[in-house]
């Protein structure tokens, strides 16, 4: 049986060159389209390219026909970072993010929308203001706030949220100097988690100094860290609503290795993964078939081959 309606699991992002041969196939057949691929393995995505710029209505049209096949599928959109780090409550910029919303809540497949603030923004009075102000300029969307600073665990700042149904992403991420830890925390009807890998140059980017672009997202998580997470989740289960958990870690493909793992640990038995991944983590996708028979036919052969000679 798939996961329960009210959870699903997934990766942050669909859209990635690094992911040919990997997550796609090298040669992609006629029609092919990524994110229809990924709607057959996961029920929910995290789109985060509306982080850099506003969706355009149409590609969100088109991307709602690309999962129909899925009932179950939901999308959670990033907030732009117009809003969340350079602080904007422009009025025409907020209606033009809102344009490419609509499709997705309109065809009941908006999950939710994510604020992802920097670490700077640290609960303070001012910083409450602004969040106030940004919920209710999105007043008509469930809204999660990622907060990377660990003052909005203050019972003040958690209250916030609470009294504004904002929910908290509980997110994995390399320790820093007051940076947000591990949590289960849950101040909406959504719970979320985001994995972003251990990576030190996670802490290199929060900080402003340089990091490698794929680096900081470089990270595969380990059976018994994602069991960690799996209690996490569970929790949350229990109370929420809705539950989205997502990873972030994008190099490699190493989000959709670990997403497809925590979704078996969690109860998912599909155990379905693309081939071309299969082959590049045999040992963590142990478990899981490919969606193409013949070609799996071919790789079941290969496999045992490579452990007879390991």
């Amino acid at each position: 049986m798939p996961l329960p309606r009210t959870l699903s699991c997934g990766p942050s992002g669909w859209s990635y060159p690094h992911w040919n041969g990997i997550v796609y196939p090298r040669l992609k057949p006629r029609g092919f389209h990524a994110l229809e691929d990924l709607s057959t393995y996961f029920d929910a995505v995290e789109i985060n390219t509306s982080f850099y710029q506003s969706i355009r209505p149409e590609l969100a049209s088109l991307w709602v026909r690309k999962v129909e096949h899925n009932p179950k599928f939901l999308f959670t959109v990033k907030l732009g970072r117009r809003f969340t780090h350079e602080r904007s409550l422009g009025a025409a910029e907020i209606a033009h993010f809102k344009e490419g919303l609509w499709p997705f809540h309109r065809a009941r497949k908006l999950g939710c929308v994510l604020m992802q603030f920097p670490w700077t923004f640290r609960y303070t009075e001012e910083n409450r203001t602004f969040l106030i102000a940004l919920r209710r300029a999105f007043h008509e969307f469930p809204l999660v706030a990622e907060m990377r600073h660990s003052s909005w665990m203050h019972e003040e700042a958690v209250g916030t949220l609470i009294d504004y149904r904002i929910g908290f992403a509980n997110i994995d991420q390399a320790p820093y100097t007051k940076g947000m830890p591990p949590a289960s925390l849950l101040t909406s009807r959504i719970g979320y988690v985001r994995l972003h890998g251990r990576n030190p140059q996670h802490w290199e980017r929060e900080f402003g100094r340089p990091a490698r672009a794929t680096a900081a997202h470089d990270y595969l998580y380990s059976p018994k860290e994602l069991h960690e997470w799996k209690q996490r989740v569970e929790h949350l289960q229990q109370h929420a609503a809705t539950t989205f958990v997502f990873a972030n870690n994008d190099a490699g493909g190493k989000s959709v290795v670990n997403a497809l793992q925590l979704a078996q640990m969690l109860g998912d038995d599909r155990r379905l993964a693309p081939l071309q991944l299969i082959e590049q983590f045999p040992e963590e996708l142990d478990d899981f078939r490919s969606t193409r028979p013949m070609q799996e036919a071919l790789f079941a052969s290969y496999v045992a081959e490579r452990r007879a000679v390991a």
